[in-house]
């Protein structure tokens, strides 16, 4: 994986096609926002061929971020696919969203990859970039992906390699900052009139080769004298932290006495180790200058891909469970082998309708097989029982992504990903296999949204098309959460931030053309009695004919938290006729589900019916069920209604620096910390008890609180009274707009 300056180009449609796991790279792009992912895909497109001009995030003009919605707001929101060819090999590049709103799309990219590179920008402060490089560098550790680093933007004013590389060993290396080593230096020219060195070329620290670009072409010269020691210094550390690395244990003490270790040796030992996820080298690469094809480090960089990086054969298949009673069977990536596939995403062309991206782990997919589909969607953080939907497809036309672009292909090996159209009611994290060996992978986790959307209809054509927009935007997002509240009879979607909520509302409108109001988002409040009270409901009415008559007194008496509304009969003489016993708790239970103060339903309460009046004539089931309700309402009328606020138990992991912020803002949104404990080095998890009213903006807040370090979770735990003051503002704004923040 050398610094060689070679004149490697791709297949002139960058598209390729592979038939043997060995000759693919699965490669996801992941860092911070802004980091310059998008462009680096650009720039490595650009120089194996596969574009011919690289295009401009600014201009909206990039292969990968081809929505609309994405070249409106020049952020990538969506995981997508660019195919290049670099030597022999098809290298699947991933290119992945930054922003934390869309780690879904993250997490999609780390299943379907089998490394990453890690992209860090120089020009961003350095406190920023480690707050956000340890949450994706934490998603890449946690799944075992191999990795690379590579620094962006130093060819902007006022940046550091050297920083950079020093914050990546102290943030990243853990307990081992060796781990993370340059495996190039950048060289500058001469600095401006703003006191800015240009980036000019690469330092190779294994070969001691000088990579000139300052010509636009890579051309090899001679190292400056003046820059020998600082060279040899970094050389030696790196090649301490190969052999560090290396499987071989005779090669530190040959180094350590003095013993000079060949350059292929230590090549071949750095790839073994950044394929074993052992050691992760640093690079740095700049975009191609206008008229150029290769830009700074982009050539070093797909060397490092295809030699440095596993093929998928190289990487433990996801866990796979078999079915109905058959054996698991010896799975591998290999293309003779069992069809096993996974649904990596779904999403909806304009043209061909739903799509569906597959990574194939096992056998072949090809056009016009049968396949089973079988799944449960993506696991549920929140432990609630999903139902498996299975059914049996024919799979139609196979195509490569080539960004927006599909091109078609005849088969999909093992290793390989593909889309495939119209692939029957499949969902993100569905299992495909063979129809005579049913097989059911064990599916990766989706991120709980936490922060609610309510939405409303624009208008009538709007309502019309609603639900199915919903369910369609739900379908291709699995970080989307639908809910319609029974208690506050909104539509709710759950999100991952303010940017994921402007991006489905965006979708919404203009993939489905379904307008949306955003509107403020009720909490599920609750109404209780405080004391015992009595209450008269009297329904008579005289209009000729028959009229309606219906008397009944009832008492009631608050219960503990969680008993509902109970209803007991105590009539005692025929006073209310049996058959309208039931017709007097269906009009009390109708009215404690509208409530009887502020408009919430009421629980926790008994309902006694003691006394009442019939008419021969004129008392009817709708009369008795109209007196039950007014007599709870007099009875809410003669005694002081508590209102009752959904608590939740919520847990939040943020590293040590912040638990002391953390724990002093839950404080003050009236919650109570119930505990605290280690959960890994240097992060703490916070248990505590918080009103919901709280904590609706909590997955921003935090975000901003923690610098982006920290998460979450929540559960119902109960509802409790909620404080005087904050009752008395409801009941205030019961006329207007019901309370939601």
């Amino acid at each position: 994986m050398g610094d060689k300056a070679h004149p490697r180009t791709g297949a002139a449609d960058g598209a390729g096609t592979a038939d043997r796991p060995s000759s693919i790279r699965n490669v996801v792009l992941v860092g911070h926002s802004g980091s310059g992912k998008t462009t680096l895909v650009e720039a490595l497109a650009l120089a194996a061929g596969a574009v011919n001009r690289a295009g401009r995030v600014e201009d909206g003009a990039t292969v990968s971020d081809y929505d609309e919605t994405e070249q409106r707001r020049h952020r990538s929101v969506q995981l997508s696919l660019v195919p290049v060819v670099w030597g022999g090999f098809k290298v699947n590049l991933l290119d992945t969203p930054g922003y934390a709103d869309f780690v879904g799309e993250l997490r999609a990219g780390l299943r379907a990859a089998d490394a990453a590179l890690f992209v860090v920008s120089a020009a961003q402060e350095p406190d920023a970039v480690a707050g956000a490089a340890r949450a994706v560098w934490d998603e890449c550790a946690a799944v075992g992906m191999p990795r690379a680093i590579v620094v962006t933007h130093l060819d902007t004013a006022r940046t550091s390699f050297d920083e950079m590389v020093r914050i990546c060993g102290e943030v990243l290396g853990g307990d081992d900052p060796d781990a993370v080593l340059p495996l190039y230096l950048p060289l500058h020219g001469p600095a401006g009139p703003d006191g800015h060195a240009p980036l000019t070329g690469l330092s190779g620290l294994l070969t001691q080769r000088i990579l000139d670009y300052s010509s636009g072409e890579c051309r090899e010269v001679p190292p400056a004298d003046d820059g020998r020691a600082g060279l040899r210094e970094a050389r030696n550390r790196l090649i301490e932290g190969v052999i560090a690395q290396s499987e071989d244990e005779t090669l530190m003490d040959r180094y350590l006495g003095g013993a000079e270790i060949d350059v292929a040796t230590l090549v071949d030992d750095l790839e073994r180790a950044v394929a074993r996820g052992t050691f992760h080298p640093v690079l740095t690469a700049a975009p191609a200058p206008e008229g150029t094809r290769r830009g700074i480090g982009t050539a070093e960089l797909l060397d490092l891909i295809t030699r440095g990086f596993p093929a998928p054969a190289e990487r433990p298949l996801p866990e796979v469970v078999p079915l109905h009673g058959v054996a698991r069977p010896d799975l591998a990536c290999d293309p003779r082998g069992p069809l096993l596939a996974e649904v990596i995403k779904t999403s909806s062309d304009p043209y061909v309708g739903r799509m569906s991206l597959v990574r194939v782990f096992s056998g072949t997919l090809r056009p016009d097989d049968t396949v089973h589909v079988l799944g449960h969607g993506l696991a549920d953080p929140r432990h609630t029982a999903r139902p498996l939907h299975e059914t049996e497809v024919r799979v139609g036309a196979l195509s490569s992504p080539f960004g927006g672009q599909q091109r078609p292909i005849t088969a999909c090996v093992a290793g390989d990903l593909a889309c495939v159209a119209k692939l029957g009611g499949a969902e993100t994290g569905d299992t495909l296999s063979g129809t005579d060996l049913p097989l059911l992978m064990d599916p990766w986790t989706a991120p709980d949204p936490l922060l609610p959307l309510a939405v409303e209809a624009h208008g009538k054509a709007d309502e019309d098309r609603l639900s199915q927009g919903l369910a369609r935007l739900v379908a291709e997002d699995p970080t989307l959460r639908l809910e319609q509240n029974p208690d506050t009879r909104q539509v709710v979607l759950w999100c991952l931030g303010e940017a994921h909520q402007d991006v489905a509302l965006d979708r919404l409108r203009s993939h489905y053309g379904v307008r949306v109001d955003a509107v403020p988002h009720r909490v599920a409040l609750r109404e209780t009695f405080a004391a015992p009270a009595t209450g008269r409901g009297r329904h008579v009415k005289q209009s000729g004919g028959h009229g309606q008559f219906a008397i009944c007194e009832i008492d009631v008496e608050p219960l503990p938290p969680g008993s509902g509304i109970e209803f007991v009969d105590r009539v005692v003489g025929g006073a209310v006729p049996r058959q309208f016993v039931a017709s007097v708790e269906k009009g009390v239970r109708a009215q404690a589900a509208r409530g009887v103060a502020t408009g919430h339903p009421l629980v926790d309460v008994r309902v006694t019916l003691q006394d009442g009046k019939s008419h021969s004539v004129d008392s009817s089931d709708a009369a008795f069920q109209t007196a039950g309700a007014l007599a709870l309402r007099e009875a809410a009328s003669a005694a002081r209604v508590r209102l009752l606020e959904p608590v939740a138990e919520i847990r939040v992991l943020v590293p040590d620096d912040y638990v002391g912020p953390v724990m002093s803002d839950l404080s003050g949104r009236r919650g109570r910390v119930i505990g605290t404990e280690q959960a890994g080095p240097g992060h703490t998890l916070v248990r505590a008890e918080v009103p919901e009213l709280e904590i609706e903006r909590y997955a921003v807040d935090l975000r901003s609180l923690s610098h982006g370090t920290g998460r979450f979770d929540r559960a119902y735990a109960r509802h409790e009274p909620m404080p005087q003051q904050l009752a008395e503002r409801v009941r205030e704004e019961r006329e207007g707009r019901p309370i939601g923040v």
